[in-house]
């Protein structure tokens, strides 16, 4: 009994954190019928932090995100541009305040992002890899 309990514990401990991993893995979506496949980490840079606003084949992007104080959000742009979240707002201070470029559209729930993405054919965003549905398209998926 005394070889079990550390065995099973150890079991326990293994399988949680892998679950936890899975809700934290993040993917790019776009809606099933757009045309982009696949893009790259520099093209998302580039139209999260607001310097471009299309797709990379010349089609306009509606850039979606999440309200600030949003978990999510914080975990995204750490791993998109290494940079925290206070940083991250920062930025957007100094861009909006400058006029050269406006943030994403921001949502208050991963549904309202889902549900924004499924009825905008032209809008990207990421969400937790469990979230994806049969209505959209990952583009992206970021290595563990």
């Amino acid at each position: 009994m005394n070889k079990v309990l550390p065995s099973l514990a150890s079991l326990l401990i293994f399988i949680w954190c892998n679950l936890v991993s899975a809700d934290n893995d993040i993917v790019i979506v776009v809606n099933k019928h757009n045309p982009i496949e696949h893009i790259d980490k520099r093209q998302l840079i580039d139209m999260y932090m607001g310097k471009y606003l299309a797709f990379p084949n010349g089609h306009l992007a509606v850039t979606l995100d999440y309200t600030k104080g949003h978990n999510l959000r914080s975990i995204f742009f750490e791993a998109l541009t290494g940079r925290s979240i206070t940083q991250i707002n920062a930025y957007w201070s100094r861009v909006k305040f400058s006029g050269k470029a406006s943030p994403p559209q921001a949502y208050p729930t991963i549904d309202a992002i889902i549900d924004k993405v499924v009825t905008t054919p032209s809008a990207i965003a990421y969400i937790p890899a469990t979230a994806v549905t049969n209505e959209l398209k990952v583009v992206y998926r970021f290595a563990k």
